[in-house]
């Protein structure tokens, strides 16, 4: 038996979503009408745990800065430790790595003209964690382990949502080639739209979020063309974070001959602080070619 990827799952990893389940603010008039509506997610993940989540996100200058930014890094670890973004570190489990799968993963993809950095130790930050708050609460230890895939979408030039979409395609054949008999999850999270400087601070385009999401489900290989400078203009300077969502949806069967994905859980809320969160679980088809 080989491993498998069972789903897809994309979401938002607002800071403040963390703060709120950390500082037991969940309940609150504000965040109660999110994570009510983050529940169904939270228990179809319940009864289709993953063995492994392939976490792809973008790094906020704590373990990378502007002295050296990876275009795509891979977590090699067997551990991770929450990072210290300025008010010490989040009070989360550590998170534990899958150093054979990281391995095979390079293997697999580097050859196949994916330049990967691969990280051997690092801290991961609210982009990683938040996800994973989302989607198991508050647990003494993460109940799954993570491979961590940071993207840069911090300082431009970023990937195309192209190649990360070619990306997602190569994980696939990285995954099903990996001698163990396990189920992968692949998150990619980031989004949605939301600008956090200058004269158009605060933006939302619901419209164009919505539409992403559409398209994210039915036809990725035209999100695949958008150009940066479109999320940009549509989404804010931080919309640009939604090609990692590409990553994850590349890895789907549909785009290699199977089946259409499942759509489990679709969510969009305005707002969490000032950005709009997204979510959305889309479980495998069946492979027909």
């Amino acid at each position: 038996m080989s491993a498998r990827i069972a789903a897809a799952l994309f979401m938002s990893h607002v800071p403040a979503i963390g703060v709120a389940s950390d500082l037991g603010k969940t309940e609150e008039p504000y965040w109660k009408p999110l994570f009510d509506g983050m529940q169904p997610a939270r228990d179809w993940i319940a009864a289709n745990p993953p063995d492994v989540v392939i976490l792809v996100y973008n790094d906020h200058g704590n373990a990378f800065s502007l002295q050296m930014i990876p275009t795509f890094a891979l977590g090699m670890a067997p551990f991770y430790e929450p990072a210290d973004e300025g008010w010490g570190p989040r009070p989360v489990p550590t998170v534990e790595g899958h150093p054979a799968l990281s391995a095979h993963i390079a293997q697999s993809v580097i050859p196949a003209g994916f330049d990967l950095t691969l990280v051997n130790e690092m801290t991961v930050d609210h982009g990683l964690t938040v996800p994973l708050t989302m989607m198991f609460d508050k647990p003494d230890a993460w109940p799954c382990k993570v491979v961590p895939l940071a993207v840069n979408v911090v300082q431009h030039p970023t990937p195309s949502g192209r190649r990360c979409l070619e990306l997602g395609k190569a994980l696939r054949t990285a995954v099903e080639t990996f001698d163990d008999d396990i189920i992968v999850q692949i998150w990619g999270t980031g989004g949605m739209s939301h600008q956090l400087q200058g004269a158009r601070a605060g933006l939302i385009n619901a419209e164009f979020d919505n539409r992403f999401m559409d398209d994210m489900i039915n036809d990725p290989e035209v999100l695949a063309e958008v150009p940066p400078v479109e999320y940009l203009r549509e989404a804010g300077s931080e919309g640009i974070e939604l090609v990692m969502w590409l990553i994850a949806r590349g890895s789907m069967s549909d785009l290699a001959g199977g089946g259409s994905p499942g759509e489990v859980h679709r969510l969009y809320h305005v707002p969490a602080s000032n950005t709009a969160v997204g979510q959305l679980v889309l479980e495998n088809g069946t492979v027909t070619a």
